[in-house]
């Protein structure tokens, strides 16, 4: 592949997710995308678009407040606004790239805006299920007010185990942060918020099926 075609921000993502499975990028979106899909989650979920979240896949979903408390709304990349447009698009793009360069074999991609009130959180869990294995990268942009402080909680825990020992790390949701993990590598989990903390979370995937 010639250096000029090249896309260092996604070679950063590459890079971290061949060392450490995970990748922590502060400039995937502009401050304006960021600041526009702000405004279009807000719009909708005043609008009461939004369903209280279940656990499971669509098969066997169950509404459990004591493992999340969060609020979302899918996103249908056929009937989206302009700036949902724009955010699928660089998706898209970046998914090209992966690829044509590690030949990860992404066939699909679903995303949701997420809103966690006060005092919600959601469980140390994995990103796959038992019957279906197709997520293959976990992706998390925070769409919060630029102010988000360490005593607003909130953070995403991702957990390690190396041999006998586990370590964690904490990230907190600044605003236009996006994570990047491997969805059936990584158990995480959402910390208890102390201000309603906003996300647009979702899946890049692999081609199978659902095993019922």
């Amino acid at each position: 592949m010639e250096a000029a075609t090249l896309n260092p921000l996604y070679e950063k993502v590459i890079a971290d997710l061949l060392e450490k499975r995970y990748s922590i990028v502060e400039n995937f979106f502009s401050v304006t995308e960021v600041l526009a899909l702000r405004e279009s989650l807000l719009e909708k979920y005043e609008e009461d678009k939004f369903r209280k979240s279940a656990i499971g896949n669509m098969a066997n979903e169950q509404v459990v407040e004591a493992i999340r408390g969060d609020f979302i709304l899918w996103l249908d990349e056929t009937k989206c606004n302009a700036a949902e447009k724009q955010f699928f698009e660089k998706i898209s793009d970046f998914t090209d790239y992966l690829n044509r360069t590690c030949f990860m074999g992404i066939a699909e991609k679903e995303f949701h805006y997420a809103v966690y009130p006060e005092g919600t959180f959601y469980k140390r869990h994995l990103d796959t299920f038992q019957n279906d294995q197709r997520r293959k990268l976990s992706m998390v942009c925070y769409l919060n007010d630029e102010d988000w402080q360490a005593a607003y909680g909130g953070e995403l825990t991702l957990y390690f185990n190396e041999g006998a020992i586990e370590t964690s790390l904490d990230v907190y949701p600044m605003q236009g942060r996006m994570v990047i993990f491997e969805s059936q590598l990584l158990e995480h989990e959402v910390k208890p918020v102390k201000r309603e903390r906003l996300s647009i979370t979702g899946w890049l995937k692999g081609r199978g099926e659902i095993i019922f």
